[in-house]
């Protein structure tokens, strides 16, 4: 029984570091050609395996950025609570999220940064999960809580739509500009101004 154990154990152990190899292989490509100009072939014989295994762990290209967006979201969600650790007030919580996703660019390159902010607004997204079940946006939702909690803010609908809106706002926003420069650092900072306008209590 302790063998059948160890053999499944290593299978899966396996399965993983395959998995990985060709998220690898597909992040690279993406950056360097796009996700629709990804060569599948390319990634495939880049992360030595066939094109089956590449599409039995990925069903789609979309599946990659998916993934992609899911560990990058995790990231931001574990430096937010840190940062978060130390009580905030709106604005600064809210203008960490805009720095902390900014910082994704950096990692990721500018074409790939994009190909994953239009995973948000695309009609062939794979539907894995729900608003709700994002790490991220329940954190911007305990941000404008505790904002109305204080009296900082007042949120006259569902808190996870004033979360969505906002998320949903600054992606659309930065899948529109390019690079870092004084015209986005403008857009942004209007962005945050009205935002936090619209939350002052009346």
């Amino acid at each position: 029984m302790a063998g059948k154990r160890d053999l499944t154990t290593g299978r899966d152990a396996q399965r993983i570091q395959t998995r990985e190899r060709v998220l690898g292989a597909a992040v690279a490509e993406f950056g360097d050609r796009g996700a629709a100009d990804a060569d599948l072939t390319a990634i495939a014989a880049s992360a030595g395996v066939s094109r089956g295994t590449f599409y039995f762990h990925f069903p789609t290209k979309e599946h990659v950025l998916l993934e992609l967006e899911q560990r990058e979201e995790s990231r931001i969600a574990r430096e937010l609570t840190e940062f978060l650790g130390t009580p905030r007030d709106l604005e600064s919580s809210l203008s960490r999220i805009v720095e902390l996703t900014l910082a994704i660019e950096e990692r990721l390159g500018n074409r790939l940064f994009k190909d994953l902010l239009a995973l948000y607004f695309s009609p062939t997204r794979p539907l894995t999960e729900s608003w709700r079940e994002h790490a991220l946006i329940g954190l911007v939702v305990d941000i404008l809580g505790r904002a109305r909690d204080t009296g900082e803010a007042e949120i006259a609908v569902d808190p996870y739509h004033s979360a969505a809106i906002f998320l949903l706002g600054l992606y659309g926003l930065l899948s529109t500009t390019s690079g870092a420069g004084p015209l986005r650092t403008a857009v942004l900072d209007s962005y945050l101004t009205t935002t936090l306008r619209s939350l002052q209590p009346r």
